[in-house]
């Protein structure tokens, strides 16, 4: 069985971002709040976690949609906080983009847990 283009989505945006967070961490130090601590080693870690759930859905492995799901949720709550952040801050097109940015990881979430499987046995 092929991926679905949902799965496709996901596959690509997950390969562009993590290699971006890999080559550049500095670019996603803005998403977090000043008080969180270790901000390199985060963009690091999630960027590893996206690469390896891209790879895991184009391999079609059994804990694919299940992990790249939870990755998706687990950087979810940088962008809430992203978004208010910067409604708070007066700016205007970047809160407008950032409350826009939301919604969007819902049918990421739900195209991930489409993502087919290998059979088992």
């Amino acid at each position: 069985m092929k991926l679905p283009w949902g799965s496709w989505v996901v596959i690509v945006g997950f390969t562009a971002s993590g290699f971006l967070h890999l080559v550049s961490p500095s670019s996603f130090y803005w998403l977090f709040p000043d008080w969180v601590p270790q901000k390199e080693l985060l963009v690091y870690l999630s960027g590893l976690a996206e690469l390896f759930a891209a790879s895991a859905l184009v391999l079609k492995l059994r804990f694919a949609p299940i992990f790249t799901a939870l990755v998706l949720l687990a950087i979810w709550p940088a962008n809430w906080w992203f978004a208010f952040d910067s409604s708070a801050n007066g700016e205007t097109w970047v809160a407008i983009l950032s409350w826009i940015r939301l919604p969007l990881q819902v049918p990421l979430i739900y195209w991930a847990l489409k993502s087919p499987t290998r059979a088992v046995g």
